[in-house]
């Protein structure tokens, strides 16, 4: 199974720190976001991973390389400086996915989710990861019926993760340009073809420098602790 990182974000609520720095690349314990994530899919068995990216993207491209030294092979897919929202960098890298469901994971998120656990999960067309709501989202994104199909309200909601898996059905027939995911994942929802389960571990959206420092904090201790 292939898995895309999503790196095309602009880190508006990052700066100035993302003004000369694409935030993937921002680092917490002395190692830039997007390599420790690139470490965790590559010790869960995905060695073909598939990069966008937009603001900034060479240095991306520069730091990562062709992914040897990870123990991967990694592929860029470019999206300008614009960037096209989440379905649109999907569907824009479709030709480098392949015919299979594969795996997106945002680049601006930390966790211990058990990503292996994900490859031999048969899906109809999305399996979302789904987590307690932090400070920023209150409210929540969607809910989980007793089925374990994904829905648009229910009891409790939570929040969306940024960890899916998707089957290149749920983009097709789409133009390449800039499209937002959550209309595409109602949509299929709605037939219930949207799968999901809650994950309680370790999970952080790193939207802002203060939650970036205190993910460094995080690594840090943890480091500390197993030393």
């Amino acid at each position: 199974m292939k898995a895309m990182i999503l790196a095309a974000g602009r880190g508006e609520r990052m700066r100035p720190l993302t003004d000369h720095t694409p935030k993937p690349l921002l680092t917490a314990a002395g190692k830039p976001l997007i390599e420790h994530t690139i470490a965790q899919l590559v010790a869960a068995g995905f060695h073909e991973i598939i990069i966008n990216h937009a603001h900034l993207g060479r240095q991306i491209e520069e730091r990562l390389g062709n992914g040897d030294r990870f123990g991967a092979v990694i592929s860029y897919s470019p999206e300008g400086e614009e960037g096209l929202e989440t379905a649109g960098g999907i569907i824009n890298a479709l030709p480098l996915l392949g015919d299979d469901a594969f795996l997106v994971v945002n680049g601006d998120i930390a966790t211990d989710f058990p990503f292996a656990e994900l490859k031999s999960l048969n899906i109809d067309l999305a399996h979302l990861i789904l987590v307690d709501n932090p400070e920023h989202n209150r409210q929540g994104d969607f809910g989980l019926d007793s089925a374990g199909n994904v829905i648009e309200s229910g009891a409790e909601k939570f929040t969306f993760s940024g960890i899916g898996l998707y089957r290149p059905e749920l983009f097709s027939n789409m133009p390449v340009g800039k499209i937002k995911l959550a209309p595409l994942l109602r949509a299929a929802l709605s037939e219930s073809r949207v799968s999901g389960q809650k994950f309680g571990g370790f999970w952080m959206d790193i939207g802002t420098p203060q939650r970036l420092k205190e993910l460094d904090l995080y690594y840090t201790q943890r480091e500390s602790n197993h030393a």
